[in-house]
C-alpha cells in the first residue's frame, strides 16, 4: 500500500487546497507516484473525469499538478448546495441522493465505507496519496459525523500537517487551540505546523516560531509567504466576497479597472463553476467584475450569466434584485450578453420543472433573450466534451468548423431553433448533438459547455469582437494551458522553497 501524508487546517480557506496542489506537484517533480484524496468537498466549482464522473474542482487541479488524470476516487464524495438549505450529494461521481443540512451527518454509516475504499484503491494505485482535510478537525460539534478530518487520519495511519492563515490573525490560537482541542491518539497525528500567507519579512516571526514549537511541542515546518495573483481556479465561491482576506490565488476583485474592455458577470447566490472565466481575467486588456446588484453592473462590454446549481431560484433572484431587468435592458441597447449552462437556460424563454428536479416551481418564465426552452430531467449530464463550431451571424461565421474542447455538468435538457455548436463527441465516444443558441445580430448567445473560453482562439474571436467596439487592441496572446502549468510551478516552488521538505519525506520513509 502507497503512503500517505494529510494536510488539516484551522479553519476553512486556510490554504489547504493550494498546499496539497502544491505538494502534489512538488513530489511529482521529485520522482513519486503521487495522487490527491479529499474524502468530503463541498463546492458547487466541479470537474468531469474522462468517464463522466463529477468531483471538486480543487481535485482535479491536484490530479494535474500530479500530472494524472482525475478519478471518482480522489473526491468519492462531493456536496453540492442547492437552494433551501437541500445539497445534492455525489457519491464516486454520480448523483446519490438530495439533502437537508441537518440530515447529512446521519447517513455515516453509508458513506464511511466508500470513503476508506475509494482512498484503498488509490493506495495501491500510487507511490503517496495525500489527503486533505475540510474545515477544521477541532469543531467538537461537528465530530460525531465527521468522514473527513482526523477519522481518515487515523484510518490510514497518516502523519497531519496542520496549517494556520496568519493573514487572518491569531495564528497561535488557530495553531495550538486546534492541536489542544484534539483527542491525545488525534494529537500523536500531528508532526508540524505550517504557518501560511504570510506578508512581509519571515525573520520577523522567529520568535512565533519559537513560542508554538515550544507551546505545541511540534516544529514549524515552514512559513509560506502569501502569494498574488496565481491564477488558479478557486475551490468555491467563497473568495468572490472574501475581498478582505483573500486566499494566495484569489481573482477577485480581479483585473485592471483600468482595460478598456469591462465584462461583468453576475454573481448569483448559487453560482457555479465559476473558474469558467479565468482565461478571460488573464487577457491585459480585458476588466473581469462580479456584481449582485443594478447599480453594480453599470455600463459593460459585455454581460456574462454563469452557470448555477438553483437555477430557477437564481433566476426569480435576478428578478428581486431588479438584474434580470438591468440585463434586458443592456441587451436592448446592444450590449452582448453571454449565458453558460444555467446563465444559458436562463436566458431562454422559459423553463420547466413539472417533476420539481430542481424547484418546486413547475414553470418560470425566462429573460426571453434567446429562442430556448429548458425541461429539466432527472438523469444528470456529465460529460468531458468536443464541439465544433456550426458558424453563425456576426462574429461568429469565420469561425465555422472550429473545434473547441470543455465539459458538461446539467440537469437541463434544452431546445433551441439557433444552434450555433454541435457536440462531436462525449467521453470519447463520437456524436452529433445540437448545442447553444445565438440571437440574429450575434450579440446573445449562449450554450451548456464549461471552459469554453480556456480555448484561447475562440475567446480571442469573441474578445476581438468587443474591442471592435470598445477600440480596443490586443495585447499579446495568453495561452490558457501554459499559464495554468506556469501557475503551478511557480506555486510549487514557492511552497518549496518554504517548507523543510527533509523533514517531510522523512515522514514518509
Amino acid at each position: 500500500m502507497g503512503r500517505t501524508l494529510m494536510v488539516q487546517g484551522t479553519f476553512s480557506s486556510a490554504g489547504k487546497s493550494l498546499l496539497v496542489t502544491a505538494l502534489c506537484r512538488i513530489f511529482a517533480r521529485r520522482g513519486w507516484r503521487v495522487a490527491p484524496f479529499k474524502a468530503q468537498n463541498m463546492s458547487n466549482n466541479a470537474a468531469v473525469t474522462a468517464d463522466g464522473a463529477e468531483i471538486g474542482r480543487a481535485q482535479a487541479l491536484q490530479a494535474r499538478a500530479a500530472g494524472i488524470e482525475p478519478t471518482a476516487d480522489m473526491n468519492p464524495i462531493l456536496l453540492k448546495p442547492e437552494a433551501d438549505s437541500i445539497a445534492q450529494v455525489v457519491v464516486l461521481g454520480k448523483p446519490w441522493r438530495r439533502v437537508r443540512a441537518g440530515e447529512y451527518y446521519r447517513h455515516k454509516r453509508d458513506l464511511w465505507p466508500i470513503v476508506t475504499a475509494a482512498l484503498d484503491r488509490l493506495r495501491r494505485q500510487y507511490d503517496l496519496v495525500i489527503i486533505e482535510g475540510a474545515g477544521s478537525p477541532a469543531e467538537l460539534n461537528l465530530k460525531a459525523g465527521d468522514i473527513v478530518n482526523m477519522p481518515v487520519a487515523r484510518y490510514a495511519r497518516a502523519p497531519v500537517l496542520l496549517v494556520g492563515d496568519i493573514d487572518r490573525g491569531g495564528i497561535f490560537a488557530q495553531l495550538l487551540g486546534t492541536l489542544w482541542l484534539l483527542e491525545p491518539e488525534e494529537q500523536a497525528l500531528v508532526k508540524g505546523f505550517i504557518v501560511n500567507k504570510f506578508r512581509g519579512d519571515p525573520h520577523l516571526f522567529t520568535d512565533g516560531i519559537r513560542i508554538l514549537e515550544e507551546r505545541g511541542r511540534r516544529p514549524v515546518l515552514g512559513v509560506i509567504p502569501y502569494i498574488p495573483d496565481l491564477l488558479l481556479p478557486e475551490e468555491d465561491a467563497a473568495t468572490l466576497t472574501n475581498t478582505r482576506y483573500p486566499m494566495p490565488g484569489t481573482q477577485y476583485p480581479i483585473s485592471n479597472p483600468q482595460s478598456p474592455i469591462s465584462i461583468a458577470i453576475l454573481h448569483l447566490p448559487h453560482i457555479a463553476n465559476f473558474d469558467d472565466f479565468d482565461p478571460l481575467r488573464a487577457e491585459p486588456d480585458v476588466h473581469v467584475r462580479f456584481v449582485a446588484s443594478p447599480e453594480g453592473l453599470g455600463h459593460p462590454d459585455a454581460i456574462i450569466v454563469p452557470g448555477s446549481k438553483a437555477t430557477v431560484a437564481d433566476l426569480l433572484w435576478l428578478r428581486r434584485t431588479g438584474l434580470a431587468r438591468a440585463v434586458q435592458e443592456q441587451a436592448r441597447a446592444g450590449v452582448p450578453v453571454v449565458g453558460i449552462c444555467g446563465g444559458y437556460q436562463m436566458l431562454g424563454g422559459r423553463i420547466r420543472d413539472p417533476h420539481g428536479v430542481e424547484s418546486s416551481h413547475p414553470e418560470v418564465d425566462g429573460l426571453g433573450l434567446l429562442p430556448v426552452v429548458t425541461a429539466f430531467a432527472g438523469e444528470k449530464t456529465t460529460y468531458r466534451a468536443r464541439a465544433r463550431v456550426r458558424g453563425g451571424p456576426s462574429w461568429l461565421a469565420p469561425l465555422a468548423g472550429m473545434e473547441v474542447q470543455g465539459y458538461e455538468i446539467h440537469m437541463g435538457r434544452t431546445t433551441t431553433s439557433s444552434p450555433w455548436l454541435e457536440i462531436v463527441e462525449r467521453n470519447g465516444r463520437a456524436t452529433r448533438l445540437p448545442d447553444g443558441a445565438v440571437s440574429e445580430d450575434g450579440r446573445v448567445w449562449g450554450c451548456y459547455l464549461h471552459g469554453l473560453f480556456a480555448n484561447d482562439a475562440f475567446r480571442r474571436a469573441w474578445l476581438d469582437s468587443l474591442r471592435r467596439d470598445a477600440r480596443g487592441a490586443r495585447q499579446g496572446i495568453i495561452r490558457a494551458e501554459e499559464r495554468l502549468e506556469a501557475s503551478l510551478d511557480h506555486l510549487a516552488d514557492v511552497v518549496e522553497r518554504a517548507l523543510d521538505m527533509a523533514y517531510i519525506e522523512g515522514l514518509l520513509a
